[in-house]
């Protein structure tokens, strides 16, 4: 098969225009073929003559849409690179914008026909664009793209750049919410980190923050969602969900009270609040793929970052064992895994029978956190400008010394 190749002798487009509608009308027969590759072709340079961008965009794509399953992917890449590169004809940002729109779409059409080459023409697009909301545009359309044509794994690697793209496309709220919440479908289809499908699932409830009720009220499922993932995530102890708006109306809730009532437990209480609440709702767990298990192991070291947190620095084995209902013998094992986790730093005193705390996490990371936090900082900042006062007032006197010392020796 013929790969487009530009030349001197013809421009570009019109190479493209020629090629595609060769391919198009090649089962006609010759005489029939022939006609409607004139037509396309002084179609086409009727369009440039008369700067009808988006008309000339238009007729290019319905003939590489109909050649898409004929042609090899090399020509295809060469045919949409000169069909993207009319973005930059365009005078205005209104015209580019709806040329991205058309082009997009139409790329988009058929996801499961080549997808991983549609991706790589849609990036190929947004590299040329240079208006932002195009870009996101475009982005979201390859996001949803991937998804329908099961290539996300190509798109996960951008989502490292999410921040940065942020602040160049300027969004708006719903705009943020679409975006945040397409990310988190993908990670978590992706099989990505737990970790990671969590964060922007956080993102995006934080948008709703100052939104009034019935708005608020559209964020329930993905506000369940976050919990249940935090819940059952074998590597998050610490999060400022019961902080959140979009998480706090579930609180009274009819249909999604308990659910709250399960956060609550995990982010402030121990485990014999977790095995009470159980009891009277295991079949709400298994509905929602809880494997109790599993809590049972998450919510011992929550329980022992609890007593790390709130009671003496000094913790009796008795009290951890009959805290986490285990055994003599699995104290220290309890107490490893939540060094292990980073949970806790902390010293065992197998003589006295005591685990000699130094650091805890907190569990619920919220206001109050911050603002805590905030305290110690400006208390250390505090306490090294003092040093580094001290320091300086030293030296100006040993300075003062030595010039004294010089004077007397002259």
């Amino acid at each position: 098969m013929t790969t487009v190749v530009p030349t001197s002798e013809e421009d570009p487009v019109l190479s493209v225009v020629r090629f595609t509608a060769d391919l198009s009308w090649a089962d006609a027969g010759a005489d029939v073929a022939e006609e409607q590759v004139s037509r396309l072709f002084v179609e086409a340079q009727e369009c440039m003559i008369q700067n009808r961008w988006l008309d000339l965009a238009s007729l290019m794509l319905t003939s590489a849409d109909i050649v898409f399953s004929k042609a090899s992917e090399k020509d295809l890449e060469c045919v949409y690179t000169v069909i993207c590169n009319l973005v930059n004809k365009p005078e205005t940002l209104d015209q580019v914008h709806e040329m991205a729109e058309l082009i997009s779409t139409k790329v988009t059409q058929q996801s499961k026909e080549k997808p991983a080459l549609r991706l790589k023409i849609m990036f190929n697009l947004y590299n040329l664009l240079e208006n932002p909301y195009s870009r996101f545009f475009v982005y979201m359309k390859a996001l949803n793209m991937s998804v329908n044509g099961k290539v996300t794994e190509h798109v996960v690697p951008s989502f490292k750049k999410i921040d940065s793209f942020l602040r160049e496309w300027n969004l708006g709220v719903k705009d943020k919410r679409d975006l945040f919440l397409t990310v988190a479908n993908i990670l978590q289809e992706n099989k990505s980190s737990s970790k990671d499908s969590f964060k922007f699932l956080v993102k995006y409830l934080a948008t709703f923050s100052g939104e009034d009720e019935p708005s608020m009220s559209e964020a329930k499922e993905e506000a369940v969602r976050t919990i249940v993932e935090f819940v059952e995530a074998p590597d998050m102890f610490q999060g400022d969900l019961l902080d959140m708006p979009a998480v706090a109306q579930l609180e009274k809730d009819a249909k999604y009270a308990q659910v709250y009532q399960l956060l609550n437990i995990f982010l402030t209480q121990r485990l014999d609040a977790y095995l009470d609440f159980y009891t009277a709702n295991s079949a709400l767990l298994k509905s929602y793929g809880l494997i109790h298990e599993d809590c049972i192991e998450k919510m011992r070291l929550m329980s022992l970052v609890s007593l790390g947190t709130n009671e003496s620095p000094q913790i009796p084995y008795s009290l951890i064992r009959d805290t986490l209902q285990i055994d003599d013998n699995e104290v220290e094992l309890w107490v490893v895994k939540a060094i292990t986790a980073k949970l806790m730093d902390c010293k065992i005193d197998q003589m006295n029978q005591l685990v000699l705390v130094s650091r805890c996490i907190d569990r619920r990371f919220g206001q109050h956190q911050w603002q805590a936090l905030q305290t110690k900082l400006a208390s250390w900042r505090g306490n090294i400008a003092n040093v580094l006062s001290t320091i300086q007032a030293n030296k100006i006197s040993e300075d003062g010394v030595q010039a004294m010392q010089g004077l007397a020796i002259h």
